[in-house]
């Protein structure tokens, strides 16, 4: 009979050297399992939602913010203050943590409940802020602050230096026959203000612009429908005006310092004024959401935009006037001068700056119809 007793073994042996590879793997894929599921238990940085103007989440000031509070900033941009409003009312307030609501709008957001009181003590650059704006009632109800200022600024003029022997000086020049195809107007309530100027309806008493009776209001709808045939086209966003010039659809538009601080990136011929009617304007504040769910967050956020260093990086951005002058010290006395930090109150004159507008249903209808006239 064969002796079987080394096979028996070696049989043995091996069976036990699988069982440990066996085991080892098995080991090695609990592993595994519980790191992927220690990095699918990790928490995900906290992120930040915007509704803002564009210019205002721009990485060159946001990133900063991004890296030192490791979370994720995510921006919405807004074309008007009626689409803010819109959203914030129409049920989409909880999907924002920090807006940026233009005076026009922002006291009637805070009467609404729409936005969050702030804890001014975790905002240590608020006191360095221009007391002009910061002691401003926009913001405030019931002994609390809602908003910080953020930047200001007009509506300016808009040309393209090739097609004026000099810069215009007039509104009025929109409505001129040359330039039938050529002009672009924002798709805003801001033409309308504009419209009442060329009128005179801002004669004595320019916040008479937000209050125009009926009969005014049918004066500027005909006015605007004058108008039409040199409309190119209304822009809704910078950008689309910005590209207006660049295909040279347009030589001359109502629109913002942002436009023309990208345009002159691109080395286009942009030039910017504000015309003896003067303009209006807009002073931004930066407002948290009621319905936020990062309030600490955003109250972090708002401190760290109003720093100096932040605002200047803001300016250099949107060409806005900051709304805290020590951004001064870190520009040179051309860029201060350029943006009016050497004497804001002078320029601040030039500006009409929006205000609440009571009957704003009525502009709004105004404008639509403005808008639907062939």
């Amino acid at each position: 009979m064969p002796n079987n007793s080394k096979t028996i073994s070696r049989g043995t042996e091996f069976s036990a050297q699988a069982r440990n590879r066996i085991a080892a793997r098995c080991a090695i894929a609990v592993l595994l399992l519980f790191a992927l599921g220690c990095a699918a238990c990790k928490p995900k940085p906290p992120t930040l939602t915007l509704l803002v103007w564009e210019g205002y989440a721009d990485p060159a000031f946001i990133g900063a913010f991004e890296e030192s509070h490791h979370c994720k900033v995510v921006a919405s941009y807004m074309g008007t203050s009626d689409e803010l409003v819109a959203k914030l009312r129409g049920g989409s307030a909880s999907n924002y943590d920090v807006i940026s609501p233009s005076s026009d709008v922002a006291a009637s957001i805070v009467r609404a409940g729409l936005a969050a009181p702030l804890d001014l003590s975790k905002i240590s650059a608020y006191s360095q802020l221009s007391p002009k704006l910061r002691e401003s009632n926009i913001v405030k109800l019931n002994n609390q602050v809602y908003g910080v200022p953020f930047v200001w600024g007009p509506n300016p003029l808009l040309y393209d230096t090739t097609a004026f022997a000099k810069s215009p000086d007039s509104w009025s020049v929109l409505w001129d026959a040359k330039y039938r195809g050529k002009v672009s107007v924002w798709d805003e309530l801001s033409t309308i203000y504009m419209a009442a100027q060329v009128l005179g309806y801002d004669k004595p008493d320019p916040s008479q612009l937000y209050n125009l009776s009926d009969a005014q209001l049918e004066a500027v709808k005909k006015k605007l429908i004058e108008l039409k045939p040199n409309i190119r086209k209304m822009w809704a966003t910078g950008g689309e005006l910005t590209n207006l010039f660049q295909n040279h659809e347009v030589v001359i538009a109502m629109g913002w310092p942002l436009m023309t601080n990208d345009l002159r990136k691109l080395n286009f011929p942009i030039g910017e004024t504000i015309p003896r009617e003067n303009t209006t304007g807009w002073i931004d504040h930066l407002m948290i959401t009621a319905a936020s769910s990062n309030k600490e967050l955003a109250q972090a956020f708002l401190a760290y935009m109003v720093e100096a260093q932040t605002q200047k990086k803001v300016s250099e951005v949107t060409h806005y006037t900051p709304a805290n002058p020590g951004a001064a010290q870190f520009l040179s006395a051309d860029e201060s001068k350029i943006l009016h930090l050497d004497n804001p109150d002078a320029y601040m004159q030039r500006i009409y700056f929006w205000q609440d507008v009571p009957r704003r249903p009525k502009y709004n209808e105004i404008w639509n119809e403005v808008k639907a006239a062939q």
